[in-house]
């Protein structure tokens, strides 16, 4: 155990053609993996009749929790599994600190309609406050508040940093601001 690589959040890139049938995601999950893909509902027609289906937000993005060892006799297998590398590291692999993987994943869970953004959507007038939440589903949950303009809803904008981000309707009861030290 002493020379295995510890268990941590890879970002991987699925190069499958966005209509494939077994896509990256599904084959890690049947082999046992934690894997998590940002998914949205559209709706498609499927042999002549229009159905409701979950698909992946973005198709090539997925999130993979498990040790380096175990990942990379798949990834040399699978010729589209790819992981996404650091820019200025060579061949590191991108990972997610745990603590901001379940923040995120928590708050996807927390609503049926979440709205994800990309870095270069979200803007510096989207930011307001930093905010915690205390009580209902997002318990815990700190972020910043998202305020658009005309709306009435108040939304908590949870990020995984340069990656994406996802904004969540709040109820205003359980929203307490954080005090800047």
């Amino acid at each position: 155990m002493d020379n295995e690589s510890p268990v941590q959040w890879f970002v991987m890139r699925d190069l499958k053609r966005s209509n494939a049938r077994h896509r990256a995601y599904r084959l890690l999950e049947a082999q046992g993996f934690t894997v998590f893909t940002p998914k949205v509902w559209q709706v498609v027609t499927v042999r002549g009749k229009r159905e409701r289906v979950e698909i992946p937000y973005i198709p090539s993005l997925l999130f993979v929790r498990d040790s380096r060892e175990r990942l990379d006799p798949i990834v040399e297998r699978e010729r589209t599994l790819q992981y996404h590398y650091l820019r200025h590291g060579w061949c590191q692999p991108m990972t997610v600190p745990d603590a901001d993987m379940d923040r995120f994943m928590r708050a996807v869970a927390a609503t049926p309609s979440p709205q994800y953004l990309l870095p270069s959507e979200i803007t510096p007038q989207m930011y307001n406050r930093r905010i915690r939440i205390v009580g209902g589903p997002l318990d815990g949950q700190e972020g910043t508040l998202v305020t658009t303009r005309g709306s009435k809803t108040k939304r908590l904008l949870v990020e995984l940093h340069g990656l994406l981000a996802v904004s969540v309707e709040v109820n205003p009861e359980y929203i307490r601001l954080v005090e800047n030290s």
